[in-house]
């Protein structure tokens, strides 16, 4: 069987600037193209594909959502881009396209998923802390965090991981959404009485988004938070527990999944803690570890969601 000629996804990616996340995404929910699939169910995307994705790609740029520009036929896609490029030629703008503008739909986070990485891939910050700053308005605070930062940072590890990425981008989103979701702990004040919860990464985990995330997500459950920062020994951890006289230990274990000194870091972490106080452990690197995290009784949340719904379970008051 002779198959139809066409392009793999990461061809696509490169050829596009999109990443292959935003890709499925406007593929699987707007139906922006729709790849040719082999015997094997490997995507192949014809040269039309490419030229559709490159024009939705530049419109985005310019400020269009995804969800009212998908369907549009290529020609009045051209048509659109060419009206955005003439319009900056004739303004005091360069002819490059302009910071993205969150044009959202409040109910949809993907659109500003795919716009946060264009200003991440342009190195924009300003473009990228408005579009946070205008999600935080249109989206409730739970949505804001769980689709929006979280699947965003996700993307974000995934593509530096791979190579997809250059670290200055990488750097740059992660400085803009520390200090984004830095304001937004900030912001929750708890009662006195609440609950005490801390929130770190162990020694060797140097990538703190996702702790600081599960801080605020805590926060906002009415728990009295304190974090740590990054990298923290075992030692140190267990001081600031007695210090604090903390409930609760989360631990967010990101990059890389592989470390054979974190082990027995967290075996020695369990051992100076008192029995009453619990281990939670999250993050996308954390279940290679099961091993360790089941032998000292951790709580595994994969995500934002589940740690929610635990803190929600046990209660965020003085007898919790």
């Amino acid at each position: 069987m002779i198959e139809k000629p066409g392009h793999p996804i990461k061809v696509v990616a490169n050829r596009t600037g999109l990443s292959l996340h935003v890709i499925r995404i406007w593929e699987r929910r707007y139906q922006a193209v729709t790849p040719w699939r082999t015997p094997t169910n490997r995507r192949l995307y014809s040269d039309d594909d490419i030229e559709r994705l490159k024009l939705l790609h530049q419109a985005i740029e310019y400020g269009h959502s995804i969800g009212r520009i998908a369907d549009l036929p290529i020609n009045e896609l051209n048509d659109l881009v060419q009206t955005d490029r003439n319009a900056a030629w004739q303004s005091t703008v360069p002819s490059s396209p302009t910071r993205p503008v969150a044009t959202s739909d409040a109910s949809d986070p993907a659109d500003y998923i795919a716009q946060c990485m264009v200003a991440v891939q342009q190195l924009d910050a300003a473009a990228l802390e408005d579009l946070l700053a205008r999600a935080s308005v249109e989206l409730s605070q739970v949505k804001l965090i769980e689709q929006v930062i979280e699947p965003l940072m996700h993307q974000v590890g995934n593509m530096w991981q791979d190579g997809s990425l250059r670290i200055a981008d990488e750097h740059l989103a992660s400085a803009v959404v520390r200090s984004f979701v830095g304001n937004l702990k900030s912001a929750y004040r708890v009662a006195d009485s609440a609950s005490c919860i801390i929130f770190t990464t162990p020694v060797g985990q140097v990538h703190e988004i996702g702790a600081l995330l599960a801080a605020t997500t805590a926060a906002a459950a009415g728990w009295k938070t304190t974090y740590l920062g990054p990298n923290l020994p075992a030692a140190e951890i267990a001081g600031a527990v007695q210090k604090n006289a903390t409930h609760a230990v989360a631990l967010s274990i990101v990059h890389p999944a592989d470390d054979p000194h974190l082990g027995p870091e967290l075996l020695q972490l369990r051992r100076f803690l008192a029995d009453d106080v619990n281990l939670l452990v999250g993050g996308r690197a954390a279940s290679g570890y099961r091993q360790y995290l089941d032998e000292i009784g951790a709580h595994h949340l994969p995500c934002l969601e589940d740690l929610r719904t635990y803190l929600k379970s046990i209660g965020a008051g003085p007898d919790a």
